[in-house]
């Protein structure tokens, strides 16, 4: 892919930063500690560590969905679509979580299984975080304080050099690591490898958006940023199709459409689905909210487009 502006990476920050902070506390919810669950599929990506990371890897359960933090082990599990009705086409799948947590069910397992009753490859990517407090409680307090800081964003983040800065190379280096090995064992998966996509969720859609924009390794198909940030950015000649959908009542919406009107001027097909509710991490849906169909719109997207009928 060709060279992209490195003032992009700046603008993706301030977008995580505001999805970390207000995915966390925006909604109710009592966090329970959980054993591991089991991921017998999970095949490690063997990416490295994270520096700095002293505690290991924990789960806790949110709104019925199981989380994982302190992640310093990336994976990719995949789940295969029925050779019966697969179509060849594959996409990654990123949950979101700030960077500091996983929703590995509700924007992970279940998108994927989704995904792969509609004859697609799903390949869920648990990739690393940054490192957070040894206890749930103190990382309860913690994104109470990032939450509080979240609070004097603006649209300029090189005005306020207090909010964190976070270095995205090892979620990039994951996400390019999961990108090789379904190259590598295409065949083996029943993967087309001129229909490999990137779908993702929140923060997942961030590290979407920055492989898109950032990698020169990874060569995607299609895109999905559901529920990601919304900022303009530079487009490459070469981007991919994009398929972007929102909820209006979502903290992260604020009538902006910068990304979309970048990828239309860059002469790249994108479509945009703006819900009137459905709040922030629906993932596939909640009860009575608008924004419950958008994963039917994005098969249909994928359809219309020609990603799931081989060439």
């Amino acid at each position: 892919m060709s060279h992209k502006h490195s003032h992009v990476i700046v603008k993706l920050i301030a977008v995580v930063t505001l999805i970390f902070n207000a995915a966390a506390l925006a909604q109710d919810g009592k966090m329970t500690p959980i054993e591991a669950p089991p991921e017998p599929n999970a095949i490690p990506l063997n990416t490295g560590p994270v520096e700095g990371q002293t505690e290991p890897e924990t789960w806790f359960r949110q709104w019925g969905d199981p989380m994982a933090r302190n992640i310093s082990k990336a994976t990719l599990t995949p789940f295969l679509a029925d050779p019966a009705k697969a179509n060849g086409a594959s996409v990654i799948v990123t949950p979101g979580g700030g960077f500091m947590w996983l929703s590995m069910g509700n924007e992970g397992w279940e998108v994927a299984e989704a995904l792969a009753a509609q004859g697609i490859n799903a390949f869920v990517l648990k990739y690393r975080l940054q490192p957070t407090a040894p206890t749930l409680e103190e990382f309860e307090k913690q994104m109470n304080r990032r939450f509080e800081e979240a609070g004097d964003s603006t649209d300029e983040p090189q005005q306020t050099p207090e909010r964190p800065r976070w270095d995205l190379s090892n979620q990039l280096e994951d996400a390019e690591a999961a990108y090789a090995m379904i190259l590598e064992r295409a065949d083996e998966w029943g993967v087309d490898t001129s229909r490999i996509g990137m779908i993702g969720f929140s923060a997942g859609a961030g590290l979407t958006m920055t492989t898109t924009l950032q990698s020169d390794k990874v060569d995607l198909a299609f895109i999905g940023p559901i529920y990601g940030g919304m900022g303009a950015v530079d487009v490459p000649k070469d981007a991919p199709p994009m398929f972007s959908a929102i909820a209006t009542d979502d903290f992260l919406f604020s009538g902006d459409f910068g990304v979309i009107q970048s990828w239309h001027q860059a002469g790249i097909p994108v479509e945009l689905h703006l819900y009137q509710n459905g709040g922030h991490g629906f993932g596939l849906g909640n009860p009575n909210r608008t924004s419950n169909q958008w994963f039917g719109s994005f098969i249909h997207w994928l359809d219309v487009n020609g990603f799931l009928k081989a060439e």
